[in-house]
């Protein structure tokens, strides 16, 4: 399938969850995954006036489903971006759960398309196995993929508590298994940034 094609299938399609007749295995929490192209903005549009939510899953079975057939970041054209974020929160930075946090950033800088699809799926695996300790201050991670780099960026609750944010940014550098640097921004200093010249 092209890219293209998978892009207008994304942000079109109402995913449905897999059957199985086995006993499926629960996650701790809800997660749903978003898509948004930016790359052929409406004149006018509000940011965000692309974003959509394509499905909300809860079971093992669900996110492998839809991991591999769908929500692969690699399959995507430049200035799409994929969300799992936890059900209930929207990715953005009005939503109340995002409004007072920020996010960590990975830029993915060698060997692009495979290295963003490994991390992606690490961070996916860490997020709804649970294996960050502060995971009730994780709102869900954004793939943005653009035609000069690629970056993972981890959303947080919170803003100011730097253990918290630390706890958290040094377990994802552990999980992506990166030495590349990973920085922050809280949502606050990227609103400013986004409106300068």
């Amino acid at each position: 399938m092209a890219t293209e094609d998978m892009n207008e299938a994304l942000a079109a399609a109402e995913v449905t969850a897999i059957e199985s007749t086995e006993k499926p295995h629960k996650l701790e929490r809800k997660w749903s995954f978003w898509f948004d192209n930016q790359s052929k903005p409406k004149q006018g549009d509000a940011w965000g006036a692309s974003l959509r939510k394509a499905c909300t899953f809860d079971t093992v079975e669900d996110f492998w489903g839809l991991h591999e057939t769908i929500f692969v970041p690699s399959r995507l054209t430049p200035n799409a971006d994929i969300h799992m974020f936890k059900a209930g929160v929207e990715p953005k930075w009005e939503d109340p759960e995002c409004a007072n946090g920020g996010k960590w950033t990975y830029v993915v800088t060698n060997n692009r398309k495979q290295a963003l699809d490994k991390a992606w799926l690490e961070t996916l695996m860490a997020l709804v196995g649970e294996q960050f300790d502060e995971s009730d201050e994780i709102c869900g991670v954004v793939a943005s993929v653009r035609q000069k780099q690629d970056k993972l960026s981890l959303w947080t609750r919170t803003k100011s508590n730097e253990a918290v944010l630390m706890g958290i940014g040094k377990k994802w550098k552990e999980i992506l298994d990166v030495t590349d640097k990973i920085s922050f921004t809280n949502h606050d200093d990227s609103r400013r940034s986004r409106f300068s010249v």
